[in-house]
């Protein structure tokens, strides 16, 4: 969904952030980084854009009180985009607010950029972007040359991988009103407290409700009600889950647009069974704050992506799997009395 082929990067300030609980202060640059190196410049968009080649998800800023001139990096992209000449000025006030915001133990200081690109792709509309990103993992690295009639070896610690960005966010120039479109990674302590520090204290961010999250949330609402809500109220085997899953997945690469009621009777078929996937969706809204349409646009870079966390496989002991992909019917479960041991029947018409 981003591309960045034709993209150029214009301005690139680089400052030092610590941890203020730890008492890490934070160093400011004078002036913006000048990138006369032409390689340089190509491993920087490497390293600053490359990584957000396969991010689809799309947020916008936000903030508690509904006023977008009260979240602070909305505030300061705003005015780098209005006049580049506050480029560096803002830049330093955004290492400002992310020190104020590194408040947990476990946060680790790093170095901080912002820079200024142009012709960044995103949904297929080319645009100037803001990027603030944050380099916190250092590696040792180590250099082999030629030496008279050999070789040499050299190596240098502390330094910065191009194909391992920490912390990222590119701010897109457009839909200014609504927050912009900012897309984001944090590939750095996303199990912990600490994690939450990047996307939601220091950008402040909300998820774009369109029609690519409202077909993820959808299917992983639907895959959770299957694989945990149905255990709760039926005696339902896991053929009849996997049945129910690869169902789903088909009407979802098959339709345009998802409609709760066909979804409900062409995919679980059963009143009650219907009534409660209702009522979990409805759950799972209030519980998270995410409204999800009973009518929407299915996007297909969605479907995709939830494709690979949807299982058709039947796992039996150690022994076997089978993979369930087609018509169920063909599958039959029974218990063997002399055995003691249940089986499954599969029929078919030809061996491949």
């Amino acid at each position: 969904m981003i591309s960045f082929f034709e993209a150029s990067l214009k301005q690139l300030s680089i400052h030092h952030t610590g941890n203020k609980i730890l008492d890490e202060y934070y160093r400011l640059s004078d002036k913006p980084l000048n990138i006369s190196d032409e390689v340089l410049g190509n491993l920087l968009m490497q390293y600053f854009l490359k990584p957000f080649e396969k991010v689809n998800e799309v947020y916008r800023f936000c903030h508690p009180n509904d006023n977008l001139q009260l979240n602070e990096v909305y505030h300061f992209v705003h005015e780098i985009f209005e006049n580049n000449e506050l480029f560096h000025e803002n830049s330093q006030q955004l290492a400002k607010h992310l020190h104020d915001v590194a408040n947990h133990p476990k946060i680790k200081s790093g170095e901080f950029y912002v820079a200024f690109f142009n012709n960044v792709q995103i949904e297929g509309e080319q645009l100037e972007v803001v990027g603030v990103f944050k380099s916190e993992t250092k590696d040792t690295y180590l250099k082999v040359y030629p030496e008279d009639d050999g070789f040499g070896m050299s190596f240098e610690q502390e330094a910065i991988s191009i194909n391992k960005l920490d912390k990222g966010c590119l701010i897109f120039n457009t839909d200014q009103k609504e927050g912009y479109k900012v897309v984001v990674l944090d590939q750095t302590n996303r199990s912990t407290e600490s994690a939450v520090y990047w996307k939601d204290e220091f950008l402040k961010l909300k998820i774009r409700n369109d029609s690519y999250n409202q077909t993820n949330n959808v299917l992983g609402v639907y895959k959770n009600f299957v694989t945990q809500k149905l255990d709760d109220d039926y005696e339902i085997s896991k053929a009849d889950k996997i049945d129910l899953l690869n169902r789903s997945m088909k009407y979802f690469k098959e339709k345009e647009t998802f409609d709760i009621e066909e979804f409900g009777n062409e995919v679980i078929g059963s009143a009650e069974g219907i009534e409660s996937f209702k009522n979990y969706k409805k759950n799972y809204e209030e519980e998270y704050e995410s409204p999800i349409a009973d009518h929407f646009e299915i996007a297909e870079s969605a479907v995709k992506k939830q494709a690979r966390a949807y299982k058709s496989v039947l796992k039996l002991d150690k022994n076997f799997h089978i993979y369930i992909h087609g018509n169920k019917e063909l599958i039959e479960k029974g218990y063997d009395d002399d055995k003691l041991m249940n089986y499954y029947k599969v029929f078919f018409r030809e061996e491949e």
